[in-house]
């Protein structure tokens, strides 16, 4: 621990030490709470009982892209799913649950009530987390229960694995060990029944593009690559062609992280392309794009999109995005889905090649439910 981040955990158990001592005696009251707990502590110390209620916590910082893996792995585990967005006070969210004293963790949840969901008994039989904001207040729940709770962190958490029963970090993290799961790349939520439920939901409205269909799935600008306006047009140039030369049908979807200019070109430049285009508005048929797909070109800014197209069972091209920084981790993950026959580049026309579905997913639940099972929680065989 270097200098700065050690006098910064002094600070923080300071300020929760003067917190704490002004709320016992009455002279400061967060949340005007008259029972002297502070924000984020625990408001219920009924014990935990014989067994775990066999109910997942799926709890995060409500983020996209640490909610959909956390919810993903639920689903797959099967157990009944309560989703919980928390927030962090001051002064943690400030620093990283590997800085947090551990004299500390359950006596705080470290939560902003206000701006959090609960997080009080009974305690579930699993929390899955993702993302480090979420850390902190589930070792804390686990420290509450005993250890009868069962921790699943998704991604590299920074610190002692030992805390969790079961991590899951793709290979691009660059960590390993006996409570570690390596994945080729992120959990999600796609099912093959989910994907035809909703292309039968979409089938009448999309009937009219010619086939192949091919799902087009676009995202941003990130620290790593640029989808600005310029390389919005250059994509969708090349797709138009695409679609001209194969008799193709595209179904695009721009994501929330689109620059609405690079949208904008996008949508210009495939003008008199056999295209639909989602941009945000009505109802989201991205399971239906999926559903429906023939294939399916992503951009390559994201490891969840790229991980949900590889899972439809059907050929996945990635449009390389140019740099805008450092993509080291972006680049081994694309390696990695290459050699596993998932995708192939997209350069301006289909290829062929003996493409290779996969999804980490299923393997990972699988490995939570046996953790379960030792601890007597029962789970159904398989989602």
């Amino acid at each position: 621990m270097n200098t700065g981040v050690t006098l910064f955990a002094l600070f923080a158990q300071y300020y929760y030490l003067i917190t704490f001592s002004k709320v016992s005696s009455g002279r400061y009251l967060p949340c005007h709470d008259r029972r002297g707990i502070t924000a984020g502590m625990v408001a219920d110390d009924a014990p935990f009982g014989p067994e775990a209620p066999s109910y997942c916590w799926v709890l995060t910082d409500g983020r996209a892209g640490n909610r959909s893996p956390a919810r993903g792995l639920a689903e797959a585990v099967g157990l009944p799913i309560v989703e919980k967005t928390i927030t962090l006070s001051k002064p943690w969210q400030w620093l990283p649950a590997k800085y947090w004293p551990q004299w500390l963790i359950g006596k705080s949840m470290g939560t902003d009530t206000r701006a959090s969901d609960p997080l009080t008994p009974p305690w579930p039989a699993l929390i899955i987390t993702c993302g480090r904001r979420s850390i902190g207040p589930a070792l804390a729940v686990k420290r509450r229960s005993q250890g009868r709770t069962s921790l699943v962190h998704i991604q590299n958490p920074r610190m002692d694995p030992r805390a969790f029963d079961l991590i899951a970090a793709p290979a691009h993290d660059g960590i390993s060990g006996d409570s570690i799961v390596v994945t080729t790349g992120s959990l999600h939520g796609v099912t093959r029944a989910k994907l035809d439920e909703a292309a039968t939901h979409w089938q009448a409205r999309l009937s009219h593009l010619p086939s192949p269909r091919i799902a087009v799935l676009i995202g941003g600008s990130n620290s790593a690559y640029r989808l600005d306006a310029e390389t919005g047009t250059r994509i969708a140039q090349d797709l138009a062609k695409m679609a001209r030369d194969s008799g193709a049908g595209l179904m695009v979807t721009t994501s929330r992280r689109t620059d609405p200019d690079a949208a904008t070109a996008i949508r210009a430049a495939l003008a008199n392309a056999p295209a639909v285009i989602w941009s945000g508005e009505g109802e989201n048929p991205y399971f239906g794009y999926l559903g429906l797909a023939d294939r399916i070109i992503v951009t390559g800014d994201s490891v969840n999109m790229v991980s949900e197209a590889a899972a439809t069972e059907r050929p996945v091209q990635v449009i390389q995005l140019p740099l805008s920084g450092r993509a080291s981790k972006f680049e081994h993950f694309h390696r990695a889905m290459e050699e596993a026959g998932a995708t192939r580049k997209f350069e301006g026309a289909l290829v062929d090649w003996d493409f290779n579905a996969l999804n980490d997913t299923s393997t990972v639940a699988q490995r939570v439910r046996d953790i379960l099972r030792h601890k007597g929680v029962n789970t159904p065989s398989g989602i």
